[in-house]
């Protein structure tokens, strides 16, 4: 029994809280009214019900006295057949009359009209006697009345005694019948009361029901569909066939929501434009860009930036960008991004050596991203430069100046003592040592001009400017080349060998290039190799590989001596500038660029410097050169300025 009406309970309270606050308080509003007006209508029904009773007690009374006035006189005389008569006629002539009962003084009914009737019987009756009230008194100016209820409304009953000469001859019962003019009158308006407190709560419920479905309903789908287009949910509708105004209401919703959604769809498809443009344009740069938010929350990283911080394959994008950041760039940038993040500072510059994932040197941009009012901040734009080749040209021209200052200073030095030493003290020196000091300043003044000439061909190979590449013939280079040494090397005692392949077809470079080239190799040798050594030059043409690469005809060069040989450890950086042997052994002279520019003119004729050397056996190196017949004509053209180089005798350009 509890189930049914905790769901019943349940169900109303859920009805009742669908109404708004407004139908609450017109719902109680009504129900006061309609329970004032109605308690006063039934008031008022009361009234009249109680003075119609009060009407048929009067009316019982002086009937009942008149009657009574009439027939104790026959009674008194035992004429019975004339109370018959007369109360017959009596009875029949009034409508209001209900019963007439005669009794003696013992209540015993000896007459009354109609008698048969179960009604008065039970009522008045008891074994054909009538039941007084208990209060009843045989004063005739005070009749007894009462009144019961019967199947046709409130019966009045009055008691009046019968006497004559004071004495009592019995007692009259009357029964009054309700005036029906008011028993109508009064239901009528008491039904109708009724009807109208019936009426007005099903208009009442009725009105809650329509309210709620035709009404409260739409603006509350009304009102969660507006929630959701304020939300951005575009795709929200409202499916309600109702008509009127609130249908147009609903239709404009649609209809405004369904152009909201086109014009999203236009704008998605436009951000999403310019947004893969913007990530293409942030993919291709060179430096690193990494863009996040005032939380520190990664939107938006390049390929170069994950490369620099090994982010490849690593979701980074949604996460916090420090928890991400190698320690030392963390370490460095951390207070700097929550400073800008705060409105306190607008850019930040930082120069990090990083150690992880590989040894590089980076330069970190801070910069804050402003909306378009330029009044908030809306990120922080981090841009990542790999400077670790800038960092290490920067020590290797340090290192440069530094050497070339060295170098310089000791001729330099040399020079002016010497010709100081002439000058002031010329006149107390011998002609021998004036001799000697003008020779080694001569020697010195040499060293000088080819450490300046080094230098300058150093500095015209590697300023990118293009030679003019022709067939040479490699034959005539080696004998200019050998020809140029003969004289030292005989003063030396080191034989020069030359071992050329006869036919030796026309090779791809620059006659003066090539020459220097072969100079710097034989010169070098020569200085490492002492007397009754051997330097030799071979040439010869190599047999196409099958499994190589490159199917151009090749010829190589070799220049071998019997030397004191380069160490293993220095054989890595024999071709570095101003890198030399005797900076470990401190028995030769030397500039210390002249492999550089070897290794340098090398490469302009798409070829490497290879060399094998074994500590006092000898050094050997070599390199290969393409046939100009078979050489491919990216060879031969030059891609920036061209600088014609005439062909000459011997010397570098």
């Amino acid at each position: 029994m509890l189930a049914p009406l905790k769901t019943i309970r349940e169900a109303i309270a859920n009805w009742w809280s669908d109404f708004t606050l407004q139908t609450k308080l017109l719902a109680v509003a009504t129900l006061v009214v309609s329970l004032v007006m109605s308690g006063l209508t039934f008031w008022a029904v009361n009234t009249i019900q109680q003075d119609a009773r009060m009407n048929d007690t009067r009316f019982g009374r002086d009937l009942g006295l008149l009657l009574a006035a009439n027939v104790a006189p026959l009674i008194a005389d035992n004429d019975l057949t004339e109370v018959a008569q007369f109360s017959q006629r009596f009875y029949s002539s009034t409508s209001s009359v209900r019963y007439m009962l005669y009794a003696d003084e013992t209540g015993k009914i000896f007459f009354g009209i109609p008698f048969w009737e179960p009604e008065v019987e039970n009522s008045l009756t008891i074994e054909r006697r009538i039941q007084l009230p208990e209060d009843y008194t045989s004063d005739l100016e005070k009749p007894m009345v009462r009144q019961h209820m019967s199947p046709d409304g409130v019966v009045t009953d009055v008691f009046i005694p019968l006497i004559v000469d004071e004495k009592s001859q019995g007692v009259l019962a009357i029964g009054i019948n309700p005036n029906q003019t008011a028993v109508i009158s009064t239901n009528f308006t008491r039904d109708v009361t009724i009807a109208v407190f019936i009426t007005i709560w099903v208009m009442v419920i009725l009105a809650g029901v329509i309210n709620a479905l035709t009404i409260t309903k739409p603006i509350k789908e009304l009102l969660v569909g507006v929630k959701q287009i304020a939300a951005g949910n575009f795709k929200q509708r409202i499916d309600l066939p109702l008509g009127g105004e609130l249908g147009e209401v609903i239709l404009s919703f649609n209809e405004m929501a369904e152009r909201l959604e086109r014009y999203e769809e236009q704008n998605i498809e436009e951000l999403t434009a310019e947004k893969a443009k913007l990530e293409t344009l942030v993919s291709t740069i060179a430096d690193g860009a990494v863009l996040i938010d005032n939380s520190m929350q990664v939107i938006l990283v390049n390929p170069t930036a994950r490369r620099i911080f090994g982010w490849e394959g690593v979701q980074v994008e949604g996460s916090n960008v420090l928890h991400n950041l190698p320690p030392a760039v963390q370490m460095e940038i951390t207070r700097p991004l929550y400073e800008m993040a705060a409105g306190e500072c607008e850019s930040a510059e930082f120069r990090i050596h990083l150690s992880e994932p590989i040894k590089r040197t980076i330069r970190i941009l801070l910069t804050t991203v402003l909306n378009l009012q330029r009044e908030s901040i809306k990120g922080i734009a981090i841009t990542v430069q790999d400077i670790t080749r800038e960092v290490e040209l920067n020590e290797a021209k340090s290192q440069f100046i530094s050497n070339v200052s060295h170098e310089l200073r000791t001729p330099l030095f040399n020079i002016k003592s010497f010709i100081e030493t002439l000058h002031e003290y010329g006149e107390e020196l011998s002609v021998e040592q004036r001799q000697d000091f003008l020779q080694t300043v001569n020697h010195e003044t040499d060293r000088l001009t080819r450490l300046v000439n080094d230098v300058l061909d150093l500095s015209k190979l590697e300023s990118g400017r293009s030679y003019n590449f022709n067939g040479v013939d490699l034959a005539q280079a080696i004998e200019q080349t050998l020809r140029t040494y003969q004289l030292n090397a005989r003063d030396k005692g080191i034989e020069l060998i030359q071992e050329v392949a006869p036919n030796l077809p026309l090779v791809v470079g620059n006659y003066d290039l090539l020459l220097q080239v072969l100079a710097n190799l034989v010169g070098n040798s020569l200085k490492f190799t002492q007397a009754g050594g051997k330097v030799a030059i071979r040439t010869y043409q190599l047999d196409p590989q099958p499994n190589s690469h490159n199917h151009s005809a090749q010829v190589r060069v070799e220049i071998s001596d019997t030397g004191i040989g380069i160490a293993l450890e220095d054989q890595q950086a024999i071709f570095d500038r101003f890198f030399r042997v005797e900076n470990r052994v401190h028995t030769l002279e030397g500039t210390g660029l002249g492999l550089s520019i070897v290794r340098n003119i090398m490469e302009r004729h798409r070829s490497t410097m290879h060399l094998v050397s074994e500590v006092g056996v000898g050094t050997t190196f070599w390199f290969d050169l393409t046939v100009f017949e078979e050489a491919s004509k990216s060879v031969l053209e030059p891609t920036t300025e061209t600088q014609t180089i005439p062909t000459v005798s011997g010397g570098a350009s």
